[in-house]
């Protein structure tokens, strides 16, 4: 029976991933602090709030919701969630590096927006009016969507007035801010599974899914870090290595959860996926808020996952081709190639970042930085070859566009 349950396909919507992982952070947080109050351990205060700026954009660019309510998604509003993106993998990078601009972006993400979200469940008709007439598991969501909506707008009071409470006061209110995240994620995850059609984002001009979405998250991580390791090299800027490792775990563990994508390959969507993905988000969210604790066992999982992906999907995609060519093949669009060579340097970066992590000075550190910068053009050129793909799947399934309709899309 156990067996049945971990192997069964796992139905958890995209919103409820986002939020487990935000719950996750606070919550392991609010443990975090007791001990680096009593001095036990260090605590490297951006690489918190770079996570948690992430976590934000990851809600923008795949959902469209903003910190200030749902919105269509549009370029404008992907933009802004891949600016919020940059800030926070970049706060996580290089201690400082925006100075306070980490700290008022979320003051204002958990303050502001806190406060107008409570105020559209308030006076939305579709929202607090209608959740009560309806009852059962709609209460919960009041209740559920009132708790974290008040406890943002505390946490935005305890960022910009940090000493405002003891730290294990402060570790307190975390700690019940990442159960309440916990308790609204649950309840959503039970209304998505009743009512499906209450699940689906808002509609937008932008044709971009999950995996797209957080492929795109990805390019920006790594072309961030490929710019940022050379000056970093150079002497001229310090850089956490343990929050580089645990935000990349975090955006591994989002891909598990959301699509069973993991760095070796796809796996069907189960329950022990889930389990995993939410191990590496934990693993992940410790290394960003405590320094060098999980360097070393960090440092070797990812590259050898870095490696046996890259080996296992390049031979996935060589050897059909290799079988295919002695045999008449049919032409092939220009689209399809250019897919091909971009997975193939992609893959093969991705071997060279596993080996430099496992073989240390084997690449010389600028060189290191040319890779990730690459690596991040290149999965950005593959984000724009599926969206392509896409739009001819499209054509070939529903036929041309009316001239009104391609103008829109354009």
């Amino acid at each position: 029976m156990a067996k049945d349950w971990i192997s069964k396909e796992a139905d958890l919507p995209l919103e409820v991933v986002i939020l487990l992982i935000g719950g996750m952070t606070m919550l392991i947080t609010g443990i975090l602090l007791f001990p680096v109050a009593a001095g036990s351990l260090p605590y490297f205060e951006n690489g918190l709030y770079g996570l948690l700026l992430v976590v934000f954009s990851l809600q923008i660019v795949t959902l469209g919701k903003t910190p200030f309510g749902d919105v269509r998604r549009s370029n404008a509003v992907i933009a802004l969630g891949l600016v919020i993106a940059a800030v926070g993998i970049a706060a996580c990078f290089v201690p400082d590096i925006f100075g306070r601009l980490p700290r008022i972006l979320l003051i204002l993400c958990f303050g502001p927006g806190g406060l107008l979200l409570l105020l559209q469940m308030f006076f939305a008709k579709d929202k607090l009016r209608s959740w009560a007439t309806y009852g059962g598991i709609f209460r919960h969501l009041i209740v559920g969507c009132g708790l974290v909506y008040v406890l943002s707008m505390v946490i935005a009071l305890l960022i910009w007035q940090q000493h405002l409470l003891t730290t294990p006061m402060t570790a307190g209110v975390g700690l019940v801010f990442g159960l309440a995240i916990f308790y609204l994620a649950g309840v959503l995850w039970k209304v998505y599974g009743r009512y499906p059609e209450a699940g689906r984002p808002p509609q937008g001009d932008i044709q971009l899914s999950t995996d797209q979405a957080l492929i795109l998250v990805m390019a920006v991580f790594m072309l961030l870090l490929g710019i940022l390791f050379t000056p970093v090299n150079l002497g001229l800027l310090p850089f956490s290595g343990s929050a580089q490792l645990g935000l990349l775990m975090v955006i591994f563990a989002v891909q598990m959860l959301a699509s069973g994508s993991t760095p070796i390959g796809p796996f069907p969507r189960s329950w022990l996926m889930i389990l995993f993905g939410l191990l590496f988000a934990a693993l992940g969210i410790v290394s960003c808020i405590i320094p060098e604790i999980l360097v070393r066992q960090l440092t070797v999982l990812v590259g050898v996952l870095n490696i046996l992906g890259g080996v296992i999907i390049l031979w996935q995609i060589c050897m059909p081709r290799l079988r295919k060519s002695e045999e008449p093949r049919a032409p092939v669009p220009p689209v399809v190639n250019k897919l091909f060579a971009a997975q193939l340097i992609m893959n093969l970066l991705t071997i060279l970042f596993g080996t430099s992590m496992l073989v240390s000075n084997l690449i010389p550190g600028l060189v290191i930085g040319v890779i990730f910068a690459a690596n991040g053009c290149v999965i950005l050129y593959l984000v724009h070859l599926m969206v392509v793909l896409d739009k001819m799947q499209r054509f070939l399934v529903d036929g041309p566009q009316s001239p009104q309709s391609a103008i829109a899309e354009s």
